[in-house]
């Protein structure tokens, strides 16, 4: 990043006068393959920051199995001027929204500062609400699966049921930390695993993916807000309005 003052290079420790004009070149290397087939709405967007609504199936992140149909290949195409900067990631079939910096400031700025709600589905009737304090860590003998354990990080998930019918709970979850699967592992824990999610003892009778929608998100004064998606709504047979 470069930083000019009155058109001349300087370095952050130099001292700057009243009246100076001070610009940062944010710009920065792009490393991944745009992807024009791949369409994923951007509901939300200002300089610094794009919220994508994420479908379920796309993974955020490349990787060996995905090379040009993650959400990284489509913001390379519709922003090809800037550096992939994902500040909340989302699992591969976990849909709803997803911000992405659009420079190194607003990777900084946005960092820690924006508040998510998601919707998730459990199966059986979980009380009407709830905190979940339980440290997670990695199982020990998978790179993937994570774990309730003593030894584990902090983890904090507040719930309150929002739906419900004979067999499933749909909930409102505020997670107060960000571990690996902590929505995921927690509702487990409680014997009330995410309906689809069969990596942690759900079902996929009703739902082939676990059933967990980044629902809201709160920055800046601002209120963002996503659809639930029709797999998740289709389970209590009713139209849910975020």
């Amino acid at each position: 990043m470069g930083i000019t003052r009155n058109g001349l290079p300087i370095r952050s420790i130099d001292t700057v006068c009243n009246g100076d004009i001070i610009k940062l070149n944010l710009s920065d290397e792009k490393f991944l393959e745009p992807n024009p087939e791949l369409k994923v709405p951007v509901i939300f967007e200002n300089e610094d920051i794009a919220i994508f609504e994420k479908p379920a199936g796309m993974p955020v992140h490349p990787s060996i199995k995905h090379q040009g149909d993650t959400l990284g290949n489509c913001f390379a195409y519709l922003y090809p001027e800037f550096t992939f900067r994902p500040i909340n990631r989302l699992d591969c079939n976990t849909s709803g929204l997803c911000a992405v910096a659009k420079n190194s400031y607003g990777a900084s700025h946005y960092q820690g500062k924006i508040k998510k709600t998601y919707f998730a589905v459990a199966e059986g009737i979980t009380e009407e609400s709830g905190t979940i304090n339980a440290p997670i860590a990695r199982e020990r003998e998978s790179i993937i699966l994570r774990c309730v354990r003593e030894d584990g990080q902090k983890a904090v998930t507040h719930y309150k049921r929002l739906l419900f019918n004979e067999k499933y709970s749909l909930l409102e979850v505020n997670p107060e930390t960000g571990r690996t699967h902590q929505i995921r592992v927690h509702f487990a824990y409680i014997g009330h695993p995410l309906a689809g999610d069969d990596m942690y003892g759900g079902k996929t009778d009703i739902i082939n993916r676990q059933a967990l929608h980044c629902g809201i998100m709160e920055f800046d004064g601002k209120i963002i807000k996503s659809q639930l998606s029709s797999d998740i709504s289709d389970i209590f047979e009713e139209d849910f309005l975020i």
